[in-house]
């Protein structure tokens, strides 16, 4: 089994992911086509399962930026299509379709879908939430819960919103030829005359910081890299920055402003972009606006987190993690602060878009307002997605996001290059199907690990034979590739994440002789040629 951080861990979870999606009353956001313009009509599609039996469907919808639930909006009934045995869920599932009629450019376009059953009850999709289902069945896998913990849906208050939005945006075309270059800034470089704070307890600050950055872009470039993407750089209290505490300031220990500033400076006369990680699905415990909503039941934030005594702080954090309350985005007032982060940080630093962290938790109806106020301000900038979840889920974001990172493809490169669990046959009728599955335009950035999972390096105890194989086999791929920093010079992982906080695969970035530069010309000759079959 592979470390890879969420439910795609083990086959169990997956099965319980799929199980999740067969039960009671489903939209998961499935709309034909994937990424409606103007003119298009949409096909709303909804499943039900005979666990929650349902007798009439129906939505409504608004345009005009009004809430669907509330007033005289338009109604569409939906007409059961077909009923479908599925054998993994063992049961029978029911299809449903309707039609919300086209609209013009720039409109978002908001829905909400019940269902009645004979006697009357009514449901609302997504019920019970697969999300929830799932993130249950991870967190009993990882023991962030006791092992006797039942799942209990939350009750439905009112029916769940979603939304898409009437555009012809398109990803950027710079970013199709990239090569990203994954930096994650505590332990890349502390800056030129500085030395490492320290490097053996790698769950305290070790001390790289965006002066660090600045001063090996040269570095960065002679690799072959054409975009960086740097881990969170704002205020927090940790060492890997994913706790935000304000979205408007950089953390003074990396450097702050003055820093990032330069490595934009820097890049930009290199010919480089520079991708920022945003967390918009938590923030820090010691923001102020969480702070504020902890503190008062009648804060004006309140209402923006989720608290409760079911949740083992009072509140629901992210994997049930003290330092990370999840944020409701689906509050109107804290979607548009949100928005408002990330557009002042393209303005104030002119950044060149976002990796963003745990992308499925803000969601599709996010996404979907996020992405065009961005694109006003930046038209070239790119929004790519961490959400570690099927295929069929990764697709539901075409014409939210950019693109998705590829963590499918990411299994399989390991288990045919690390694990030796696949064979190459295996691979390519792997990847000619998933390339088939996704709209060209949707991007899938290709890796061969990340900070989040065990090293590649750990998994082959360092073969340097099988990371080039992997490497040749990533940079042919079509996608953007991303190489984690160290990589590409053979950084070494001392133990396994098995059992262990992640901490352990932040080994800091070894320099100088410590490098493979066997390993570190291979994958500059490697991405050379890409580029040059590429021109």
């Amino acid at each position: 089994m592979d470390i890879i951080f969420g439910k795609l861990i083990s086959d169990s979870l997956k099965l319980e992911t799929h199980r999740a999606l067969c039960s009671g009353i489903q939209h998961q956001h499935e709309i034909r086509p994937l990424d409606p313009g103007p003119d298009d009509p949409v096909a709303i599609h909804l499943t039900t399962a005979n666990d929650l039996p349902i007798d009439s469907v129906w939505l409504r919808y608004s345009i005009d930026g009004s809430d669907p639930r509330a007033g005289n909006t338009p109604t569409v009934d939906f007409a059961l299509v077909e009923t479908a045995w599925d054998t993994v869920a063992w049961g029978y599932l029911s299809r449903w379709r309707a039609s919300i009629p086209p609209q013009a450019d720039g409109t978002l376009v908001r829905y909400c879908i019940s269902g009645r059953q004979r006697n009357g009850e009514l449901f609302h999709a997504d019920y019970p939430s697969p999300e929830e289902r799932t993130r249950h069945a991870t967190m009993l896998h990882f023991g962030n819960i006791p092992a006797s913990t039942p799942f209990t849906p939350s009750p439905q208050n009112e029916p769940p919103l979603f939304c898409y939005h009437i555009d012809r945006l398109r990803a950027p075309n710079w970013v199709k030829d990239a090569v990203i270059y994954h930096i994650f800034l505590d332990r890349f470089h502390p800056g030129a005359g500085k030395d490492w704070r320290q490097t053996e307890d790698l769950q305290g600050v070790c001390g790289g910081t965006l002066w660090g950055v600045r001063d090996k872009l040269d570095y960065i470039a002679d690799l072959g890299a054409t975009c960086l993407w740097l881990s969170p750089c704002w205020v927090s209290p940790s060492h890997h920055g994913y706790d935000i505490a304000d979205y408007q300031r950089i953390e003074a220990r990396l450097g702050g402003e003055a820093a990032l500033d330069a490595v934009m400076e820097g890049a930009k006369k290199r010919g480089m972009r520079v991708l920022l990680d945003l967390a918009a699905n938590h923030v820090s415990n010691e923001h102020p606006i969480f702070l504020d909503a902890f503190h008062s039941e009648n804060s004006p934030y309140r209402a923006w987190f989720t608290f409760g005594e079911r949740f083992p702080h009072g509140y629901k954090g992210f994997f049930n993690v003290k330092t990370m309350p999840e944020i409701n985005l689906e509050h109107g007032d804290a979607c548009e602060w949100m928005i408002e982060n990330g557009e002042f940080n393209l303005r104030r630093f002119g950044v060149d878009g976002y990796r963003l962290d745990v992308a499925a938790g803000p969601g599709q109806n996010f996404w979907s307002q996020f992405r065009p106020r961005m694109r006003a301000i930046n038209p070239e900038c790119v929004l790519l997605g961490e959400i570690i979840d099927t295929p069929a889920t990764l697709r539901s974001y075409t014409g939210r996001l950019d693109g998705c990172l590829d963590f499918s493809l990411t299994e399989a490169l390991r288990n045919t290059y690390g694990w030796g669990s696949w064979d190459e046959e295996k691979l390519r009728a792997f990847i000619t199907s998933h390339d088939r599955y996704f709209a060209d335009d949707f991007l899938r950035p290709s890796f061969i690990d990340n900070h989040d999972m065990d090293r590649f390096s750990l998994i082959v105890n360092n073969d340097s034979g099988a990371m080039k194989r992997v490497a040749t086999a990533q940079l042919s791929l079509p996608n953007p590739p991303i190489i984690l920093y160290g990589t590409e010079v053979g950084l070494r992982q001392r133990q396994s994440a098995r059992g262990r906080t992640l901490d352990v695969i932040r080994e800091p970035m070894p320099w100088g002789e410590r490098q493979d530069r066997d390993l570190l010309a291979f994958y500059k000759a490697a991405i050379q040629a890409r580029k040059g079959d590429k021109a």
